[in-house]
């Protein structure tokens, strides 16, 4: 075990010691007081990092991580609603994680698998007309995976209560790409002048162009990484950035409203 595993498990007995004191509900309740309700962020992305090193960490197997991540993000969604973000961006797995061993994907597959079918069948997405939709090269994905997210997009395409995507086998390089492929066919066509091309054309056919506002203003990095990851490129360019020092399976409230906490505290110049 290295010394920063050891470090990840001394911090949980802390946290585990702290919660069944009654510490952390105070505190979360003080975060929340401190909180603006009139400047909550619209669309918030979160980077899940950390399942494996979790997993690693405690001795068990990956598997495990993974389960233990997809459980949080129902938690995180949850959480996010509850204080008025409609938007919720999830990367869940990168076009580079496909490179992966067989069997560290099958573990992920087992368990995204499940997961999709959980929520097909979930009442609170129909109750709350949560809009669940994937966005990626979803044809790299095993069939089986490809038919759920496709099931559970024609149910929930008409929502419009709250928006969820989930970026699954997903490059921001590649969503570029993709888009300026597509302007590039429609300018061969003559349905574009090559003058006309701007920002906006672009954005009009990018993986989130459906989404009520495409860029997140806040994205969230769990386990202490400061990098993007090639996670939404071209929209996040005046997102603000938190990154937090806790792997994604020990993701709590507290450190959701610490973010926004964050993010209430700088203010967006836009570049001005």
């Amino acid at each position: 075990m290295g010394k920063r595993d050891a470090m990840h498990i001394l911090i949980s007995i802390i946290r585990y010691l702290l919660n069944i004191t009654g510490a952390y509900r105070v505190y979360e309740w003080y975060l929340e007081k401190q909180l603006d309700p009139s400047r909550i962020p619209n669309h918030i992305g979160i980077i899940m990092d950390g399942n494996r090193r979790w997993s690693e960490s405690f001795m068990l197997d990956k598997f495990d991580g993974y389960a233990m991540g997809a459980d949080k993000v129902y938690k995180a969604v949850e959480w996010c609603m509850d204080i008025g973000v409609r938007q919720i961006t999830l990367y869940v797995l990168s076009t580079e994680n496909l490179r992966r061993s067989k069997e560290d994907l099958e573990s992920l597959f087992r368990v995204l698998e499940a997961r999709l079918d959980n929520l097909y069948h979930d009442p609170r997405v129909y109750e709350k007309r949560m809009r669940i939709k994937a966005i990626g090269r979803v044809e790299m994905l095993p069939e089986s995976i490809r038919v759920k997210i496709h099931r559970l997009y024609e149910a929930t395409k008409d929502h419009d209560g709250y928006y969820i995507t989930l970026a699954v086998a997903y490059g921001g390089r590649g969503e570029i790409v993709e888009s300026i492929r597509r302007v590039a066919e429609k300018v061969k066509r003559g349905e574009i002048e090559p003058d006309g091309i701007d920002e906006k054309v672009i954005e009009e056919h990018l993986y989130t162009k459906d989404l009520p506002k495409q860029e997140p203003d806040l994205i969230i990095r769990t386990s202490g990484e400061v990098r993007l990851s090639g996670f939404l490129l071209w929209q996040s360019a005046y997102s603000e950035l938190v990154f937090l020092d806790v792997l994604w399976p020990e993701f709590r409230r507290i450190d959701l409203l610490r973010a926004i906490r964050m993010y209430q505290s700088r203010k967006r110049r836009y570049g001005l």
